[in-house]
């Protein structure tokens, strides 16, 4: 990204350099901001990346010298073009082959460590803002997550701030209905992964059972590309069987617990390249959701991240 922002830094630049400069700066000063915006509205990272490319291009034409709050312009630029990126992913899934998750994000421990911002990019809470309508999901990621001003969100999303107020109710309401029913810690989130990868090493099918809620639900992303479940499979039996057979085919080696989404996951790797990615839902202390991605799509921006970060 910065290599393209460079790029285009150098097409606009003014004979002192100084404008595109101040641009540029102030663009990758709030550019983790905008992306956690864009991925939180879309799901997913490849997305989230196109539509920072989208708000560089519009922002590096702004009169910088009309705008009195660099920060909330850019955010207003980015929702808009995901905004316009979400509607077009909504027919997309239409056709989609499978159940549709969140592409998986490689975060790092302090993400984990801010309570909130972990919660809004959990793959549960991503699930969550998926029932949203397009700008009822804006609203509700730029009000309750970034605590954007009513005024701000309304410029953002082309309504008044009245409007606005509405339909943040709405959404925190419909949120507030489905969400995790609990706050769960990275640690409890760990118990369960740990039992996963016993499970996975000892073949100790008990133990996994034993933090299974009796209403756990499975799901599978292949996209049509990758063998996945197309549809949801429900309760702890069914789960457990499935999980069985799919245990049985890999080695314990070959899992390797990653910060997904700002909590524990297991990433299963076959010949060095990211296979499967495996993130749960805990609530009570029981594991009640597992989210298996394994769209090649989906996971080639977490594989890129991964071999920087090597």
């Amino acid at each position: 990204m910065k290599s393209e922002i460079s790029e285009q830094t150098a097409r606009t630049e003014d004979a002192g350099g100084t404008r595109t400069d101040t641009a540029t700066d102030a663009f990758v000063a709030h550019r983790s901001l905008l992306f956690t915006v864009a991925y939180e509205m879309l799901g997913s990272a490849a997305d989230a990346e196109d539509v920072l490319q989208e708000t560089w291009l519009r922002w590096a034409g702004v009169d910088l010298g009309a705008v009195r709050d660099q920060r909330a312009y850019l955010v207003r630029i980015t929702t808009r073009q995901a905004l316009i990126r979400l509607r077009t992913l909504g027919r997309r899934k239409e056709s989609y082959v499978g159940t549709w998750l969140p592409a998986p994000l490689l975060t790092v421990p302090d993400v984990a460590e801010d309570v909130e911002l972990a919660d809004s990019v959990s793959m549960a809470m991503l699930l969550v803002l998926e029932t949203l309508a397009p700008t009822e999901r804006a609203v509700f990621v730029l009000r309750e997550v970034f605590d954007v001003e009513y005024d701000e969100i309304a410029e953002a999303v082309d309504k008044s701030p009245a409007a606005v107020r509405q339909i943040a109710h709405r959404a925190r309401t419909h949120v507030a209905a489905r969400r995790p029913r609990g706050s769960v810690s990275p640690a409890e989130t760990q118990h369960a992964l740990d039992a996963f990868q016993r499970a996975a090493a000892t073949g100790d099918l008990q133990g996994l059972l034993d933090i299974l809620a009796p209403d756990v639900v499975f799901m599978g992303d292949g996209g049509g590309v990758k063998q996945a479940v197309l549809n949801p499979v429900m309760g702890a039996d069914k789960v457990a069987r499935l999980l069985a057979a799919g245990l049985g085919k890999i080695t314990a080696s070959s899992l390797r617990p990653e910060q997904v989404n700002a909590y524990p996951a297991l990433v299963l790797r076959l010949d060095g390249a990211i296979d499967t990615v495996v993130a749960v839902r805990i609530d009570d202390g029981l594991i009640t959701g597992l989210y298996a991605v394994r769209n090649p799509e989906k996971l080639s921006h977490m594989q890129r991240e991964t071999a920087l970060r090597r």
